[in-house]
């Protein structure tokens, strides 16, 4: 029998959040993390993920309604979580870009330390000069080279962690400690990088952390089947989500991997009632609440690259064609190509279903994934994971930071019951919560001697 993996993702930065709900929380303050956090860990869930962007995004050359300020850095976030958790699986997004190997593989050495081994990497990338504004180079990448600078990136970072491991470190009988001879060094000639030094920081239980990723391009889904080990997907349409599940799974054997060696996890949301019709009329009224008629037309404007305020949110959508280069909306990916495409896409689903804007937007952006009674939903995500769309979910709430609570208190218990999930933790790492070996298989010059 399959077993379905979860995780929790804290909400914020995009139309998502139910902003106007009394029960809405902080964003920033360390209480909102932990309370998910707990709640995640208490579900027994895989991991906590948390996204991060290094550039508030603007739209009319205005900070975007849906950015958060003041969002803390997630490293530094999960490594306060550590410390309030004991199983859960502790997973940042680290731009690859615009950071250096070294740091960053300091940093989540000390995280997986800290936490015991619990720590993982998302992998993302930066597309544009707009974010590269806040770093002295610039937007110095095209996007072509960002995937190669990514793999570059990440294979430094491992011979960085395969340099230093915890039974290099070894007592000084008249105290402290020294470094066995040779450890720690590195020597990485590339591209991107020409580094030589010694690491400083000792690998931590997983010696690797686990690699996360979430491109969905040719490219993005290449570097996936050859580099990650879970990867964050945006479909969570069963019929999409199945053919991105099978061929991102088809590539694997290119890279000399199997297909357990890859996790694949939907986005997903949820919405509960005692009864299906009430379920139902719950989630209409959350999708309206998280598209309202202003954050429908912001949404349009993405795509058609132009100011939309003069039109009715509730009418038809525009005739006029999307502008393609338009800088309307700045810092995010979702609507940098394809727009005419897009476009017309949208017009078929609209003219076909006769769906204003507003309802547009709300079946393409806010459509929950599973509504119904706990035992509905729960049947749904054994179903969607068994049929082949998924080997887990990423929950992400529309309340902070309590949005998570009913899912784990009544949907989590069915799906135990069904056997498809844990009761308890059996490991204390998260790649042994994932079904992942301890290290990803790359061996080092030093473990092959």
């Amino acid at each position: 029998m399959k077993q379905i993996h979860l995780a929790a993702q804290l909400p914020g930065i995009h139309h998502t959040t139910v902003w106007s709900d009394p029960r809405a929380g902080s964003q920033i303050e360390f209480e909102s993390f932990a309370h998910l956090a707990r709640t995640a860990e208490r579900g027994r869930f895989d991991f906590f993920f948390l996204a991060e962007g290094l550039r508030l995004r603007e739209h009319k050359g205005l900070l975007h309604d849906m950015d958060v300020m003041g969002r803390p850095d997630s490293l530094t976030m999960l490594s306060a979580l550590a410390a309030v958790t004991e199983r859960l699986g502790l997973a940042a997004t680290i731009n690859a870009t615009f950071n250096e190997p070294y740091e960053v593989a300091r940093r989540l050495a000390t995280l997986d330390l800290l936490s015991d081994g619990r720590a993982a990497w998302n992998v993302v990338t930066s597309f544009d000069a707009f974010t590269g504004e806040n770093f002295r180079r610039g937007g110095f990448l095209t996007e072509a080279d960002r995937y190669t600078r990514a793999a570059e990136f990440l294979a430094t970072a491992r011979e960085l962690w395969d340099s230093l491991r915890s039974d290099d470190i070894l007592a000084d009988p008249v105290g402290g400690a020294f470094i066995r001879p040779g450890a720690g060094k590195f020597s990485y000639p590339g591209e991107h990088f020409d580094i030589h030094g010694r690491f400083a920081t000792p690998s931590g239980p997983q010696g690797h952390p686990v690699i996360i990723q979430a491109g969905e391009s040719p490219t993005g889904r290449d570097f996936a089947a050859r580099e990650a080990e879970v990867v964050f997907s945006k479909y969570d349409r069963f019929d999409e989500a199945r053919a991105f599940y099978r061929d991102v799974k088809s590539r694997l054997a290119t890279y000399g991997r199997t297909p357990d060696e890859l996790l694949i996890f939907p986005s997903a949301t949820y919405v509960l009632g005692d009864t299906a019709a009430e379920a139902a009329e719950r989630a209409v009224e959350i999708a309206r609440a998280q598209v309202g008629p202003r954050t429908a037309l912001t949404f349009l404007e993405g795509i058609w690259g132009c100011d939309l305020s003069s039109y009715d949110p509730d009418g038809p959508l525009p005739e006029i064609d999307p502008i393609p280069e338009s800088q309307l909306l700045q810092g995010h990916s979702t609507f940098r190509s394809a727009r005419a495409e897009t476009a017309l896409r949208w017009r078929e689903i609209s003219a076909a279903r006769g769906l204003s804007i507003r309802q547009l937007v709300i079946e393409i952006a806010a459509r929950p994934t599973f509504v119904g009674t706990p035992a509905a939903v729960a049947d749904a995500i054994e179903d969607f994971a068994r049929r082949g769309g998924a080997d887990g979910f990423i929950f992400v709430p529309h309340l902070t930071p309590t949005g998570l609570d009913d899912l784990v208190a009544h949907v989590v218990p069915l799906l135990q019951e069904k056997g498809v999930f844990r009761t308890e933790y059996t490991g204390t790492t998260l790649r042994e919560h994932l079904g992942l070996d301890r290290r990803p298989g790359h061996t080092t010059a030093r473990e092959a001697s």
